[in-house]
């Protein structure tokens, strides 16, 4: 099962787009958060608010059941504070999610920590820490995740 992660176009019509034509073969298409755009726009994707989204009535979180995993889905601005991933772990753990998936931050993640996976695809738009826009690919085999990163022109 393959799923694309993105996340911080800040108002950018063009990635959500092209990532949707790009990944034609993909079961899923998650946003987390500051799209800074109409939900129309987000068409195709499950989606979050973000600390910059005031348009319509996105969550501000979400739980998707994919495969054998739940995910939850977060902007991540109320669930970390610099590098410390305590309350997206626990906020997982009390929704029974394996997989969390966030963004806020600009620059990609992926790591696991006490038995979550925590994947932050960077953002589409700019990343922080100079390194090209990017977004995830994860693919779930069973219990088997893989996360990718991948550069976005």
């Amino acid at each position: 099962m393959k799923i694309v992660v993105i996340s911080d176009n800040h108002g950018r019509v063009e990635p959500l787009r092209d990532i949707l034509n790009m990944h034609q073969d993909a079961e899923a298409f998650i946003h987390c958060g500051d799209s800074e755009l109409p939900a129309e726009y987000l068409s195709g994707y499950a989606a979050v608010r973000g600390n910059n989204d005031f348009f319509g009535d996105l969550p501000d979180f979400k739980v998707l059941e994919l495969g054998e995993h739940r995910i939850l889905v977060a902007h991540g601005h109320r669930l970390m504070f610099l590098d410390n991933r305590e309350l997206l772990i626990n906020k997982a753990k009390s929704c029974n999610c394996d997989i969390v998936c966030f963004g806020h931050t600009h620059i990609f993640e992926c790591r696991k920590m006490d038995g979550i996976y925590l994947i932050n695809p960077g953002s589409i738009s700019r990343n922080r820490d100079g390194s090209t826009p990017s977004y995830a690919i994860l693919t779930i085999e069973g219990s088997v995740v893989d996360i990718v990163r991948k550069e976005y022109k």
